[in-house]
């Protein structure tokens, strides 16, 4: 035995190891502990309350908001796009029909190169998984959608897709929209930024230095 083993030996036999607790699991899956019904009203108050909040959240991120219906998705995601987008394989050709610009989809026939995803002008276009209002935070889990992580994390400008029927008041049910947790998550909320010891804002640092959210109201009931 050398002095390291001895040492640790002595360490060992003079406190026994506690035993090991039970771990509380009794996580908050939904917001009605805040007095918000996450539930989707039928009659959209609940709803526009929610749109509301997480559009002012973005707004203060510094993030571009864009509302729209169904019926003019297209137009509003083509007057967003330079010459050339990226997207997932699971973007729906619905969102870039009035889009005249090339198209990359990721995966079909390759994965787009990190050097080309960094190119200027280039924007990336996805949806999401969740928008959480209080925190102004989209959630992507790397669906068909939203794609690799890289995806999102190296182009200067992100495009996201938000449905109303996506967005949640608090962190805990949009957390439980996911449809498996275990997925590589991607927390959005505002374009990427940092500042310096004397606050001097820098954006574009950790990502995209442009955000653009695309908000899709609920049609009329």
């Amino acid at each position: 035995m050398n002095a390291r083993e001895e040492v640790l030996r002595r360490v060992r036999a003079a406190r026994p190891a506690p035993a090991a607790g039970v771990v509380p699991r009794d996580y908050r899956t939904a917001d009605d502990d805040d007095g918000h019904d996450d539930r989707l009203a039928t009659d959209g108050n609940g709803r526009d309350d929610r749109l509301a909040m997480l559009v002012d959240r973005l707004l203060d991120y510094r993030a571009g908001v864009h509302r729209c219906t169904a019926g003019t998705l297209a137009a509003t995601v083509a007057g967003l796009l330079g010459s050339r987008v990226v997207v997932p394989a699971g973007v729906p050709e619905g969102w870039l029909s009035a889009y005249q610009g090339m198209v990359v989809r990721d995966g079909e026939p390759a994965l787009v190169e990190v050097a080309e995803l960094d190119e200027p002008g280039l924007t990336v276009l996805t949806g999401c998984a969740a928008a959480i209002a209080q925190t102004g935070t989209l959630v992507l889990d790397a669906g068909p959608t939203q794609g690799r992580r890289l995806l999102t994390l190296v182009p200067d400008h992100h495009v996201c897709v938000v449905h109303a029927g996506q967005v949640t008041y608090g962190v805990p049910a949009g957390l439980a929209r996911l449809g498996d947790p275990t997925r590589p998550l991607t927390l959005i909320s505002g374009p990427s930024a940092t500042s310096d010891i004397e606050l001097n804002r820098v954006e574009g640092v950790h990502g995209p230095r442009r955000l653009d959210v695309v908000l899709v109201s609920a049609p009329a009931a």
